[in-house]
């Protein structure tokens, strides 16, 4: 299973320099899960900066993928995970929710480099 990262996803849909990065990932839905707290962080920048439109469009794409809910397990191992690694809540719900569902994450998030099970590119 892949979990692409908030930027990673925005990277994506900007079609930025590193897009082709996380295509694979993105693109390929029956192996995709989403942490719905990456869907309210590209939400929230979309609608920011190219309207309510265009935001509720990046949500329907990103809910191709197997969406997964923030619940207690989650949030417990979200927890440890903060407290072990020093992570912001965000990137430890990411982490978490990654290794409950074993999948893979695709990040640009420096915070997440070198944390087991991570694929990770510099920005560009």
């Amino acid at each position: 299973m892949n979990l692409v990262d908030s930027c990673g996803w925005l990277e994506y849909l900007a079609d930025g320099p590193n897009a082709s990065f996380f295509a694979p990932a993105v693109e390929n839905t029956d192996k995709l899960i989403v942490p719905t707290i990456c869907i309210l962080e590209v939400f929230k920048r979309v609608l920011q900066q190219k309207g309510e439109d265009a935001a509720l469009q990046a949500a329907a794409l990103m809910q191709q993928g197997l969406v997964i809910d923030l619940d207690s397990g989650i949030a417990v191992t979200a927890a440890k995970v903060s407290h072990e690694i020093k992570l912001p809540l965000a990137d430890a719900v990411i982490v978490a929710t990654s290794r409950i569902h074993s999948a893979v994450i695709w990040t640009q998030d420096s915070d997440l480099k070198g944390i087991e099970g991570v694929k990770f590119a510099n920005k560009r």
